[in-house]
């Protein structure tokens, strides 16, 4: 199937095809109907899997050219990079289209973003915090508002947003679409869902729950500690023919920082870094960088694991295993997108292997580890927060024996890396 199958309007198809798009992916295929026949959705589909324009693209044949002072449609996002990202989806698709877009986030000046908004909009993109700020002040009238996407919905949930989104949406006109896109579904997804959506939404799900995105290859290495994560790291990042471009997660502000501290002395002009403590101007340069391919390393806490769209990234490495299961699935999703192949790296410690457990139990994998290049410099040195409840683990070089892995597997259950598709779908819930 191509996009010219899909009935969509010529000059979208013209920005399409200037863009190099080909043909849609599975979310695209079944949502661009539904939602161009007004009808409540609920999306689920791996991260990487082209949501954004799944979305955007029916809802830009809804507004089909600027008209009025007011918004007609407004997408929610959880994060200013978000924002940013959903606007730059706008101007591509709207080349030939005379559409105004709007981007509204906190930690910047409030009154530019007012006067943006004061001279006329067609689709607000805001962060919910932002949106009542603004609303709040008069500039934002929401009486000619049809759609509402709330994008990123599981990430909303996660970072408490629940009581905004219930203000939003007792200020847009009762008789609204709402679009509901999530990379998982979960028990307060289908809450949010009760709540918000009309009382027969249609439920398009294009992969299972918690399936990494396919053609990611997953593997990890047992390491003793951050110093030895932070050697692990130098090496193979030494490689820039098969490490081109790599984007670097962490759990901590403090692991970000320290791993741009130490791996500066060598690529410096090579480093990005993004997490909550940088500047908005500083977070925007620095994935704009990354984007542009002006630095080939980018190191981040999970706030850019959510909907980032980076083209060709080669690796997606866990410096930290992330506390909660699902934000593996979205960081390893920004590598192996549009159906190209990449690489996910896990670097597990003694005491986040309970966590990586829970992650396998999730994707429906095991990871054995793999061997330590004979050339890591292991460290003994623990740092303050390393300090409680570490036993003497012994690590090794070459294959793992005995010590070198936290639990031993019988060969029957150890499973190599591999490339996995499955499919499930899920009965949506009536709204109560």
């Amino acid at each position: 199937m191509t996009f010219n199958d899909l009935k969509i309007s010529k000059q979208i198809l013209m920005a399409l095809e200037e863009a190099g798009f080909e043909q849609p992916t599975p979310i695209q295929e079944q949502a661009f109907a539904v939602i161009r026949s007004g009808k409540d959705v609920i999306g689920i589909a791996q991260t990487g899997t082209g949501k954004t324009l799944a979305y955007l693209i029916p809802v830009l044949m809804k507004l089909h050219y600027a008209q009025g002072m007011y918004p007609r449609a407004l997408v929610i996002v959880p994060t200013r990079e978000l924002v940013v990202q959903v606007c730059e989806s706008v101007e591509l698709l709207t080349e030939f289209m005379d559409i105004r877009c709007v981007g509204i986030y906190g930690g910047t000046n409030i009154r530019t973003q007012q006067a943006a908004v004061y001279e006329g909009v067609d689709l607000l993109v805001a962060t919910p915090g932002r949106f009542m700020d603004i609303y709040m002040n008069g500039i934002i009238r929401t009486g000619q508002i049809k759609t509402v996407i709330v994008d990123e919905a599981d990430r909303l949930m996660d970072l408490g947003f629940m009581p905004q989104l219930r203000s939003i949406l007792e200020v847009v006109p009762e008789k609204h679409q709402t679009l509901l896109f999530s990379a998982t579904f979960s028990a307060t997804i289908s809450e949010m869902a009760n709540e918000f959506l009309s009382s027969d939404p249609v439920r398009i799900e294009t992969a299972a729950h918690a399936t990494p995105v396919e053609f990611v290859r997953q593997l990890r290495y047992d390491v003793p500690n951050i110093l030895t994560k932070i050697n692990l790291l130098k090496l193979l990042l030494a490689d820039r023919e098969e490490f081109r471009r790599v984007m670097v997660f962490t759990e901590t502000k403090k692991n970000a920082d320290r791993i741009v501290e130490k791996l500066g002395e060598h690529w410096k002009g090579e480093l990005s870094v993004i997490h909550s403590n940088k500047a908005q101007n500083s977070r925007l340069n620095a994935l704009r960088a990354f984007k542009e391919g002006k630095t080939r390393i980018l190191v981040s806490s999970d706030v850019a694991a959510r909907g980032i769209d980076v083209q060709d990234v080669s690796h997606v490495i866990n410096f930290d295993i992330p506390s909660i299961p699902e934000e593996y699935i979205h960081r390893i999703g920004r590598t192996a997108r549009a159906g190209k192949d990449g690489t996910a790296i896990s670097f597990v410690s003694e005491k986040e292997e309970l966590g990586f457990q829970n992650i396998e139990r999730l994707i429906g994998q095991q990871l054995p580890p793999l061997e330590l290049p004979k050339n890591l410099e292991i460290s003994d040195m623990l740092l303050d927060e390393e300090k409680i409840q570490t036993s003497n683990i012994v690590y090794q070089r070459g294959k793992p024996q005995g010590g070198g892995a936290f639990h031993a597997r019988s060969a029957k259950n150890s499973k190599t890396p591999r490339k996995v598709r499955l499919d499930r779908t899920k009965e949506g819930r009536r709204r109560k």
